[in-house]
């Protein structure tokens, strides 16, 4: 492997660099070389001897080479300049891959790890939640129930069972316990509801769910319209002596009596098994379970604690969905993995935010998206300069907010981290460079196995070259869609897919590097700049991202589809000044009910799907293929100055007519979305 990518940094390098001694200059560098030397040899040395052809050749050889530094000054001007930066990143990425290897000599998975940590400081706090301190261990306690209680049931390795429940301590001990004996918990995100709550149990076969009080209706709402007692076991936490549904086992009392020992299953465990699901959403509609394998858990929690330097001594605060990369890999792991204190808080609260740090001592704070949008829009308070925290570490901040976030806070550092749970594209800034999400050392970018493919603006399929037939790579400044080789059985290079093969297929990428290879595509368009930095741009395809949630826009059209008759619609995502993502907006064909419409819209929707505006039309364009033109309807956005169709936002939970006024106070920011 590394021979082969030896061998194509020279072959670029002859290309890119050295043509100007081989290509069309080669002749005018001789010439000059050996004039140069006939002159400046000495009048003793016989001209044309063999010592004179052989300085001669020196003295060529001396000419291109400064040719070449010449022709190539900015390149390696961006080299030297930051050679600081790579030496440390290089540094503390060897850290990373120490720790996997470490783990991997050791036979240790997360949980594994976690007990260790458990076992050496037992009264050290784990998890903060509210007013309650949970130690390393009762949450060591607590898991090792889990295990042993669902082992008694009979559940097995390889069975998966649905966790759908609300940010708290006991989220994260019901997996770990699971994966104490090798079951899978499906983390389902707690806005989902109805059909889409149902597809995502089905589709990785839970064979139970467990959800949290809190979320009682919405499991009742289900129940309603699906019998799902009859097929596995419900399970609720959390009900505190409360009112439970009728045929659904109190979860809290059937674990209080299990045995609070290791389970025996814990040691079958490798890295190399998987740790849990996660769902994600594309262009393919309904959520696709992901599986995470315990060495990427590891990849995402050693990125940030050694990229952005975490230690065990901080506190971190956490109030991002536990479901999600950041907020339950990131951020949890920091306590799993190196025994760091970790603040949860049910939900993301921009008016709580400061007040916790100050409360919990916190040094290290998550955010995601608009978080950071939603501090800055608070009213200024003594808490935002009082607090302790000297690292922001998340995904989606953006650039025009970077130096106000760390001005008005007093942040030192700004933790940027570009990834994807299922992907095997990541980088991490270490050098809070205003709006970059990470970077590669310029000198090894053609030795890397990922890049930046051109693709089509309109299709959004990458260009190739029509010789190789390999995708066209980007030049430093271009926009292009980062690709990353696929290498089987990697910790980090590998792309596990999904739980179905057809969502698994399409983000796959073939003929990239070289002839017969496969690379994940991970449908974001990105920039490297010059330096080597890499900043966001957006995503391609249909999906869209808002409040830091991808949105499938095949998911919600087939839900509008259905709520309206199957009248024909068309979802896309809108950009609205100031605001970071794209708001859905949908575009429907005929008259209808708009309280009732709004009111379908919100039942079956979580809140970041839901579309803001709506635009009524009498006929909608389609191609030769019978596939809705989308193109123009984005363009055209909400403006009510180019648009002759009525248009509505939802507001209140109602549709309400889009006038003047309202379109300026939306572009204005002072209706906040």
């Amino acid at each position: 492997m590394a021979e082969s990518y030896l061998r194509f940094f020279l072959k670029k390098s002859l290309k890119n660099g050295l043509s100007v001694l081989f290509q069309k200059n080669f002749a005018i560098i001789f010439l000059f070389g050996i004039l140069l030397q006939y002159y400046i040899s000495p009048s003793t040395q016989p001209k044309m001897s063999v010592s004179f052809w052989i300085n001669g050749i020196k003295t060529v050889m001396g000419i291109g080479v400064v040719a070449l530094l010449v022709k190539n000054y900015r390149f390696i001007y961006c080299v030297v300049v930051m050679l600081p930066r790579d030496i440390r990143g290089a540094w503390r990425f060897s850290r990373v891959l120490k720790r996997i290897r470490w783990a991997d000599k050791r036979n240790l998975t997360v949980t594994k790890i976690f007990d260790l940590y458990a076992d050496r400081n037992p009264n050290k706090i784990c998890f903060y939640y509210e007013d309650e301190q949970w130690t390393f261990k009762q949450v060591q306690d607590m898991s090792n129930q889990v295990g042993n209680y669902f082992a008694d049931k009979g559940f097995a390795k390889g069975d998966v069972v649905a966790l759908f429940m609300e940010n708290r301590p006991e989220y994260v001990i019901v997996w770990m316990g699971l994966n104490k004996i090798g079951v899978c918990a499906a983390l389902v995100n707690y806005n989902l509801r109805l059909q889409t709550l149902l597809h995502s149990f089905e589709v990785v076969k839970a064979k139970a769910v467990i959800y949290g009080n809190e979320l009682s209706e919405a499991m009742q709402e289900l129940m309603e319209v699906e019998n799902l007692l009859s097929t596995i076991p419900l399970y609720c936490s959390g009900h505190k002596n409360g009112p439970i549904l009728k045929g659904v086992l109190d979860f809290d009392s059937e674990i209080s009596n299990a045995s609070r020992s290791t389970p025996k299953r814990l040691r079958d465990m490798t890295i190399n098994d998987s740790l849990f699901y996660v769902y994600t959403s594309g262009t393919t509609g309904m959520p696709k379970g992901a599986v995470v394998k315990q060495y990427r858990f590891m990849m995402a929690a050693n990125g940030i604690h050694y990229m952005n330097c975490v230690r065990e001594s901080d506190i971190l605060y956490d109030s991002l969905p536990l479901y999600h990369m950041t907020g339950g890999m990131v951020g949890i792991g920091q306590a799993l993995l190196f025994g760091t204190s970790v603040v949860i808080r049910r939900k993301f609260s921009a008016s709580q935010f400061w007040k916790d740090c100050i409360k919990y001592n916190v040094t290290v704070a998550q955010y995601l998206g608009e978080t950071c949008r939603y501090l800055l829009a608070q009213p200024p308070s003594p808490e935002e300069k009082l607090h302790k925290v000297r690292l922001l570490s998340g995904n989606g901040l953006r650039e025009e907010l970077w130096q106000e976030v760390i001005d008005r806070f007093d942040i030192h550092q700004i933790g940027e981290v570009y990834g994807s749970t299922e992907g095997n594209c990541n980088t991490s800034s270490i050098d809070s460079k205003v709006g970059a999400v990470g970077f590669i050392p310029r000198i090894f970018y053609p030795l890397l196995p990922m890049t930046l493919a051109k693709v089509d603006e309109k299709t959004g399929e990458p260009i190739r070259d029509p010789e190789s037939g390999l995708v066209v790579k980007c030049q430093p400044n271009e926009p292009g869609e980062l690709v990353g080789k696929i290498i089987k059985n990697h910790p980090i290079r590998d792309f596990q897919g999904y739980t179905d093969d057809t969502s698994t297929s399409k983000k796959i990428l073939r003929n990239v590097f070289r002839p017969g290879d496969y690379a994940f595509r991970t449908g974001d368009i990105l920039v490297m700049d010059e330096f080597g930095y890499f900043y966001f741009k957006d995503r391609t395809g249909d999906t869209f991202r808002w409040k830091g949630e991808n949105v499938s826009t095949t998911e919600v059209e087939g839900i509008i589809s259905t709520l309206l008759g199957y009248k024909d619609n068309v979802v896309y995502g809108v950009k609205i000044p100031n605001t970071e993502g794209r708001a859905g907006m949908a575009a429907v064909v005929g008259s209808l009910n708009l309280d009732k419409f709004a009111s379908g819209i919100i039942k079956s929707l979580p809140a970041y799907a839901r579309p803001l505006f709506l635009r009524v039309m009498d006929t909608m364009d389609i191609t030769g293929t019978y596939k809705f033109k989308k193109i123009r309807l984005q363009d055209e956005g909400f403006d009510i100055t180019k648009i002759k169709d009525s248009l509505y936002f939802l507001s209140g939970g109602k549709f309400v007519p889009l006038d003047r006024d309202l379109f300026d106070k939306i572009n204005s920011g002072r209706i906040r979305l």
